[in-house]
């Protein structure tokens, strides 16, 4: 292996070159219309153009990504996440080309990508599932057979799609006389997401806690498995703070955790990085949920305490190297690390996407502070693709220096131009029930529910933040009248807050 071509764009495949680089591998990018000025496409040893912007007409096109890897002599190829990185055609595509695909084999994303044959590789490994249907409901099933299975669960339930993931086709249901909506809708949603409109029920566990899993996988039979990640704060079951260790998790727990996770790799042959998620209940019993058959976006935190470069580890494992870590290594916590997912939404306006021009941006820095990202002052975020932006975390010894790390790198963060997720992130990071460590996956839409129409840059500052604030507004004042809109951390709501409340400490 000596050229790999990254079939992805934004903070992940500037990742994967970063990983190549230190490998002394030759890297290749692959780019839509819009992303021809990309940091991606300028850090690349080269980069080939594969179509219009939108992801339909270029990132996901395995004939032109194929198409691009033998005009550039890419004799590998890395998926990042997302797009095709769990499409098992894609997967297929790259070996019948005579190149190496760095994940795992067609037949295990296969496998792993229908919810309702991953519960069974786990029933059969001897872990523990959430009950539920073992067979997929197509299409062509009664409402009410559904139903009937659904009683025989009992309720409340969730209606699930059998592929695909990210909340996705997911509905919850309370009662027999709500199910038939609850299918269509999931039906219709998963179609249109994933060109699949089966399905699947399983019981809705209350309040659970999602604790996850990352695996290491050789061709030799070597299954490792990394301290758990945490990743309960979720918005409409998408995750947006994620940490290792987990909070909650004792060493037994994770000792059988980690073990579970294992025996499903290992029965199915898995191979390379993988991550197996779990649901906790309140009672400390651990449920399988999935496997993710690709690198996860959070994957930065446990590279933080494991000192483990994953995704050069995925690159090895696919040019048929050997597992040489050591289980204590991946499974001694050293200190704690917390992930924020940085996006170019306007929290305070329910989220949404918030893309243009960012015409400032200061990255933090200082000691235990890392940053996974993409853009720099002046890039122009699409409308085409997630709002993604970067990925910031945090390590500490423990996870009161990781979380004082963060909120200092927080106020730290400066982005203008565009609306981004920063304002919400200071103030999750001050709730009290956040830093006892008592939240789970229905938490924070709980937590906004109770909030709704008040805005996240009205937070309360604390002593050290009025500082920053002041400076903030003398700077925007300084400017004057014709300065770009601010955003993030210097929300212009910023500056109205604090001249109502006089900057009192």
């Amino acid at each position: 292996m000596r050229k790999i071509l990254i079939a992805n764009r934004g903070e992940i495949a500037v990742r994967v070159m970063r990983a190549c680089r230190d490998m002394g591998l030759a890297t290749v990018a692959v780019y839509s219309e819009c992303d021809r000025a990309a940091r991606h496409v300028r850090m690349a040893d080269e980069a080939i153009a594969i179509g219009p912007s939108p992801p339909g007409e270029s990132y996901l096109r395995i004939d032109r990504i194929i198409d691009a890897a033998r005009a550039s002599g890419a004799d590998a190829i890395h998926p990042g996440y997302g797009f095709l990185s769990e499409n098992e055609d894609f997967a297929a595509a790259c070996r019948d080309a005579g190149m190496t695909f760095i994940g795992p084999t067609a037949e295990a994303i296969t496998l792993m990508g229908s919810k309702t044959a991953a519960r069974r590789a786990a029933i059969a490994a001897g872990v523990p599932v959430v009950p539920g249907t073992e067979e997929p409901l197509a299409a062509d099933v009664p409402d009410a057979v559904i139903a009937e299975r659904a009683r025989q669960i009992g309720f409340p339930v969730m209606v699930k799609a059998v592929a695909g993931g990210g909340g996705k086709g997911m509905r919850v249901v309370s009662s027999a006389a709500d199910l038939p909506s609850a299918i269509r809708a999931a039906r219709s949603e998963a179609g249109a997401a994933f060109g699949d409109s089966t399905i699947y029920l399983e019981r809705r566990l209350e309040r659970p806690r999602h604790i996850e899993v990352q695996l290491l996988a050789d061709h030799h039979g070597t299954v490792l498995a990394c301290v758990e990640r945490e990743c309960s704060i979720q918005r409409r079951h998408q995750k947006v703070i994620e940490e290792t260790p987990s909070p909650v998790v004792s060493s037994e727990q994770r000792a059988r955790l980690t073990a579970a996770a294992a025996a499903v790799a290992a029965s199915v042959g898995y191979t390379n990085a993988g991550t197996v998620e779990f649901l906790f209940d309140d009672e400390g019993r651990f449920y399988f949920l999935e496997v993710n058959t690709r690198i996860q976006v959070e994957h930065p935190v446990t590279e933080m305490i494991t000192g483990v470069d994953l995704v050069a580890w995925q690159i090895r494992i696919a040019r048929g190297e050997r597992l040489t870590l050591s289980a204590d290594q991946l499974l001694t916590p050293r200190g704690h690390a917390i992930e924020c997912r940085v996006y170019a939404e306007d929290p305070d306006a329910g989220f949404l996407p918030s893309p243009g021009l960012i015409t400032s941006l200061r990255i933090p820095s200082g000691p235990g502070i890392r940053d996974d990202g993409w853009a720099e002052t002046g890039t122009d975020v699409p409308v085409f693709y997630d709002p993604l932006i970067s990925k910031l975390i945090a390590w500490g010894v423990d996870r009161p220096q990781a979380i004082a790390r963060m909120r200092r790198a927080l106020l730290e963060y400066e982005v203008r131009g565009i609306r981004t997720s920063l304002p919400f992130f200071q103030w999750m990071l001050r709730q009290p029930a956040f830093l006892a460590g008592e939240f789970h996956t229905e938490f924070l839409d709980e937590l906004l529910q109770r909030r709704r129409g008040e805005g996240f840059s009205d937070i309360d500052p604390s002593l050290e933040e009025v500082a920053a604030i002041a400076a903030c507004i003398a700077d925007v004042e300084d400017a004057g009248p014709d300065r770009p809109e601010v955003g993030s951390s210097v929300h212009s709501a910023w500056k109205d807050r604090a001249r109502v409340e006089g900057l009192r400490g």
